[in-house]
C-alpha cells in the first residue's frame, strides 16, 4: 500500500516507521516484489502479481491520525484556540465568517454540547445565541447556573459551552461525517483540558459524536450515560425545543437528573 506525503507525515509524527520490502534483483523499486517460489511457479504467459499486503498501522480513525499530527492532544487554552481559528482541514473553512471555539469559565464544573454553529454564532462567534441560547441561558439559570466567565459563582455554578463542529455548514444543513472527524480532535481536547464533572450533550449530533450510537435521543434520555469516565446526559437540543414546544418539560427532567449527578460528583448531594 502507497501512503502520500500528507499520511506518511501523519505516521512520522505518531512515532511509526515505514517499512518498505527490499527490492529483488531486476525489479525496480517501484515494481510489486515476488517471491522466488511464485516466480518458479509462474506460467510462461503472464505472472500473478499478488495483492498488496495489509498496512502495517493498526486502523486508525482520521480524527486520530489529525490529532497526532497535528499536536492537537499537546496543546493548552491558548494555542488549542489559535489552531481552531487558523483550521483549515474541510471545506467548511471557505464559508465561515469565523470559527466558533466556545464561551464558559475553564473551570467550569459542567460542559454543554451543542451540534454546529448557526448564522447568528457565525456572526458572533460565540455558541448558542439567538432564540436558542437565550433558552439555554433560562434553563441554566434556572438551575442557578451561568456561561459568565467572570463573577462570584463558584466553579460548580459555572458552564463552558462548545458545539462539535466549530464553523457554520452553509444554510445551516446537517455536518457531514468528514467535516465531525476534522472537529472531534478539538472537542476531545476541549474535554482534557476542562475537565467537567458533568456532560450535558444536546442534540442529536453531540451525542452521536460523544456516545458513538445512531440511537433516537428519546431512547437515551432519562438516564445517565459515560464518557471517559465522565456522567453524560443527554437531552434535546434548544433548537429544538423552539419547534416542539411539548418537548420542553422532557428536557427540564433532564436538566433535573443532570442537576443531581452533578450535585453528587461534587460531593453536596445524597
Amino acid at each position: 500500500m502507497s501512503w502520500s506525503e500528507r499520511q506518511q507525515g501523519m505516521l512520522r509524527a505518531m512515532g511509526l516507521r515505514l517499512w518498505s520490502p527490499p527490492a529483488a534483483p531486476g525489479v525496480t523499486p517501484h515494481s510489486p516484489r515476488v517471491p522466488p517460489a511464485q516466480l518458479a511457479a509462474a506460467p510462461q504467459a503472464g505472472l500473478a502479481v499478488p495483492p498488496p499486503p495489509a498496512p502495517l498501522v493498526p486502523a486508525l480513525g482520521r480524527a486520530q491520525v489529525a490529532r497526532a499530527a497535528s499536536g492537537v492532544g499537546q496543546m493548552d487554552w491558548p494555542a488549542l484556540r489559535e489552531a481552531v481559528a487558523s483550521c483549515r482541514a474541510c471545506t467548511l473553512c471557505d464559508s465561515r465568517k469565523q470559527t466558533v471555539f466556545g464561551v464558559g469559565h475553564p473551570q467550569a464544573h459542567w460542559l454543554v454540547v451543542g451540534e454546529a454553529p448557526g448564522e447568528q454564532e457565525d456572526q458572533t462567534g460565540e455558541p448558542f445565541v439567538g432564540p436558542a441560547g437565550q433558552l439555554l441561558d433560562r434553563m441554566l439559570a434556572a438551575l442557578q447556573l451561568s456561561r459568565a466567565t467572570d463573577g462570584p459563582a463558584p466553579p460548580e455554578q459555572r458552564v463552558y459551552i462548545v458545539n462539535t463542529l466549530k464553523c457554520r455548514p452553509p444554510r445551516n444543513r446537517n455536518p457531514q461525517p468528514e467535516e465531525l472527524a476534522q472537529c472531534e480532535p478539538f472537542l476531545v481536547r476541549q474535554i482534557e483540558l476542562l475537565q467537567p464533572r458533568l456532560i450535558l450533550a444536546m442534540g442529536r449530533f453531540a451525542v452521536q459524536s460523544l456516545l458513538r450510537t445512531d440511537e433516537a435521543i428519546g431512547r437515551l434520555r432519562g438516564r445517565v450515560h459515560q464518557y471517559q469516565g465522565v456522567p453524560l446526559v443527554v437531552t434535546y437540543h434548544p433548537a429544538y425545543l423552539l419547534r416542539n414546544l411539548a418537548d420542553k418539560a422532557r428536557a427540564w427532567d433532564d436538566l433535573c437528573l443532570a442537576a443531581s449527578v452533578a450535585e453528587r460528583e461534587d460531593g453536596s448531594g445524597p
